[in-house]
Order: C-alpha cells, then structure tokens, then sequence
C-alpha cells in the first residue's frame, strides 16, 4: 500500500510518497522559472502518459541519503518526475509567474528484484508507474 500527501506552502510543495510510513528521504526539485516545461507528454510503452522532465531540474538532497548508488538513481527519478507532474498540473499555483520548488519525501520498500545499476526491476518500474498514476489522479480530482 502507498500513500501520498500532498502540502502546499507559500514557497514550496511537499509530497510525501510512503510505502513504510516514515517520511523517507527528503529532496528538493527546482527549476528556474524561465525555463519552460514541456508540453508534450513523453512516449511510453505503458497506459499512462508521464511530462518529460526537464534537464534544468535542480535536485538537492535535504534529509537522509539512498543505501545505493541505484536507489539514488531511483529517488532522482522520482523526484524530477513527481515534480514535473505538479509543476504541470492545472492545480499547481503559478499565477505570481514563480515556480515553486518541490519537496519530495519517499520512503519506499525494497523491491525483491530489485534492478542492477541503473536498470529497473519489473517491480520498480510497475511501482513507479502506480505512484505517477495515483498522483496524477489526485491532482485531477483537486484533493491537496
């Protein structure tokens, strides 16, 4: 089971994804508000349409660290994509013509394949793609 809290603050968003109940380690995505996100979103062999990410997201790690080198790979992942959901999302507030950063918290369990390197086990790519889902769901339904 995972949940998702999503709390929006003057000069940032926190979201925190928790498969384990704890808040997980904590990283921060920004990107510069003259940096334009894309539009289209990017192609996938799967049911569900993700943004692409920009390259000019900033990640900073703000609390704990990955136990490897291919579960930092992975949070990286999840941090530009969650944030790149939000920042596109018609519920995101950007009528001051900022961009808020994003802080993402993710405390998830190990999966039993877990991948080499930077390859993703079916497991991680199947969770990955429930999470972006129940998050672009609920930004869709306006529940924040």
């Amino acid at each position: 089971a995972t949940q998702i809290v999503l709390q929006s603050f003057a000069d940032r968003t926190l979201i925190l994804v928790t498969q384990i109940g704890k808040v997980g380690n904590l990283i921060q995505a920004s990107l510069p508000s003259t940096t334009p996100l894309s539009t289209e979103p990017s192609d996938t062999a799967t049911e569900i349409t993700l943004p692409e990410p920009s390259p000019a997201i900033q990640l900073t790690p703000l609390l704990g660290s990955a136990p490897s080198d291919h579960y930092q790979t992975l949070y990286s992942l999840y941090t530009s994509q969650i944030a790149t959901i939000v920042w596109e999302s018609p519920a995101h507030d950007t009528f001051d013509g900022s961009r808020k950063s994003i802080v993402v918290g993710l405390a998830l369990k190990k999966a039993a394949d877990a991948g080499a390197g930077c390859e993703l086990s079916e497991d991680e790519r199947a969770t990955f793609q429930g999470i972006m889902r129940m998050l672009q769901d609920m930004l869709k339904g306006g529940s924040s």
